[in-house]
């Protein structure tokens, strides 16, 4: 595979049942085009057993865990040495993915801040990425994301972005990284790729969030990790980078801070 440039997918959801456990299908797909590595995320920590072993039947998977914030009200709080115990694992590789969502479920607010804390907290203490979703919360976000990292430093990825450029403004001046997905490519997205032009390309990541959110031609139908690399091209124009480098930085940044993963495709 000379001929397409490498690319890391570090946000999908191989165990959802959209893709009807063909997961030997969609790693080879990626590959194909280019997807030599992937970060398949868990939302429900109960779940945690079947995604490590998607994790586990193949080379260039990794996985990170946590609970959902749109997933707080149904299960257990999570607790900050049940993460710590899961990061033990060679091939989990961030914490999350958490956050806040108020688009679909304000009502768990609350509970979802302290979800979100005590993922930080695991965050800090393991030296892992945490993973953040954040929608129709951006003011809360910017408020907790900032008071923990005064709390102690911590390293995030902002997945999926599509927030407004003050949060992008606050997790940019906190460290963190912003992830590109499928909604960067979209016709009536121009306010998501301005924010990403004004972010420091060595702060940027690409992803798909597969099993939704498929970049055009794919557009409403089933995303996954092969796709990343149309959004990649759109990535490359925002920037004005050839494919290519646009790849080769994105790979750059993925390693940078999903230090753990670097090292278990060194």
């Amino acid at each position: 595979m000379t001929d397409v440039p490498r690319l890391t997918d570090s946000h999908c959801h191989l165990d959802f049942p959209d893709f009807g456990g063909d997961t030997a299908g969609l790693v080879a797909r990626a590959n194909a085009a280019g997807v030599h590595r992937m970060v398949t995320i868990c939302t429900r920590l109960r779940n945690e057993p079947a995604v490590r072993a998607i994790a586990e039947a193949h080379e260039g998977v990794f996985y990170a865990a946590g609970t959902h914030p749109m997933s707080v009200a149904e299960e257990p709080m999570a607790a900050v040495d049940d993460l710590i115990a899961l990061a033990r694992h060679p091939k989990f590789v961030g914490i999350g993915e958490t956050g806040l969502d108020y688009h679909y479920t304000a009502e768990s607010a609350e509970a979802q801040q302290v979800s979100l804390r005590i993922h930080v907290a695991a965050a800090r203490e393991t030296g892992l990425p945490l993973i953040i979703h954040a929608r129709s919360a951006d003011e809360d976000m910017a408020r907790i994301l900032g008071q923990e990292y005064r709390n102690g430093a911590y390293s995030c990825v902002m997945h999926c972005f599509s927030s407004g450029p003050d949060l992008a403004k606050t997790a940019l001046e906190l460290g963190f990284y912003l992830s590109m997905s499928g909604i960067a490519t979209f016709p009536k997205s121009q306010e998501v790729r301005d924010i990403f032009a004004a972010a420091p390309v060595e702060r940027v990541l690409v992803e798909t969030d597969s099993p939704y959110l498929a970049p055009p031609p794919f557009r409403g139908k089933r995303n996954e990790p092969a796709y990343v690399a149309h959004t990649a091209r759109v990535g490359a124009g925002v920037y004005g980078l050839s494919v290519e480098e646009f790849a080769a930085r994105t790979e750059e940044n993925f390693e940078r801070l999903f230090t753990k993963a670097a090292r278990g495709t060194a």
